[in-house]
């Protein structure tokens, strides 16, 4: 189970984002999956129903992609530009960067394993 794009347009404050495409919006929902899964173990089609705060860090995630995806400006190398209320401006070589869910995906990380046995290290006196 994932988010739609009705949930992603009733989240967003974005005009740029509500005026997208259903088709569009499932494109850039299918992009956060992707992103968001490679972070997380299990991934999220083992869920039926998501847990609150991967269905945040996922609508979080799909609309920066929104954003990024429907915003030629970014591709097109701009240093500022007005979507609605929002502004924003990038000084040379910078760019937007996917929004920090590391908070909400914290409990759905891999723990790393843990070596097994024991090593030794001598050293001649």
């Amino acid at each position: 189970m994932s988010i739609t794009p009705a949930e992603l347009k009733d989240y967003t404050e974005f005009e740029a984002v509500k005026n997208r495409s259903v088709e569009k919006l499932k494109l850039d929902i299918l992009e956060a999956e992707t992103y968001i899964d490679g972070f997380i173990d299990p991934k999220l089609s083992t869920y039926e129903t998501l847990p609150e705060k991967l269905s945040l860090a996922l609508l979080k995630v799909a609309q920066f992609f929104a954003l990024v995806n429907g915003d030629e400006s970014i591709s097109k190398g701009y240093k500022s530009e007005k979507i609605g209320d929002y502004s924003y401006t990038l000084g040379d070589g910078s760019s937007m960067n996917v929004p920090d869910v590391s908070g909400l995906l914290a409990d759905y990380l891999p723990t790393p394993e843990l070596p097994k046995g024991m090593f030794m290290r001598i050293r001649p006196l």
